[in-house]
């Protein structure tokens, strides 16, 4: 059975794109913990981060790299600009690696407390 992300990669399911290639694609997070919430996804569904092998896993956090490039751009006028992107991956929710970018426009704003919300 496909992902929600899979649904979302073959265009079943409408999201808002941030980033797209031949192998990844980044959408604004549906339930976001704040502006700019971001996932970045391969588009192989892969149910957990660490069965990627060595060049996907790199390629992916080169992508998240790349994007959060993208968010500080787009959400820079947001509370004073965007002070770093916190990243996270909790492999929970969905059997489909996926990684969250959140802005962080506080020092104070990433902590435990958003994994639990």
């Amino acid at each position: 059975m496909s992902s929600i992300f899979t649904k979302i990669i073959n265009r079943e399911i409408p999201a808002e794109i941030i980033f797209e290639n031949e192998n990844y694609i980044a959408i604004l997070d549906i339930n976001p913990v704040r502006a700019g919430h971001t996932l970045v996804i391969p588009k192989k569904e892969t149910d957990y981060i660490f069965d990627l092998n060595d060049s996907e896993y790199s390629e992916l956090m080169l992508i998240a790299k790349k994007v959060s490039k993208i968010l500080e751009n787009k959400y820079q006028n947001i509370n004073q600009g965007i002070k770093r992107i916190g990243i996270f991956v909790d492999g929970i929710m969905v059997p489909h690696v996926h990684v969250h970018l959140i802005p962080i426009y506080q020092d104070d704003e990433f902590g435990l407390e958003l994994l639990r919300k």
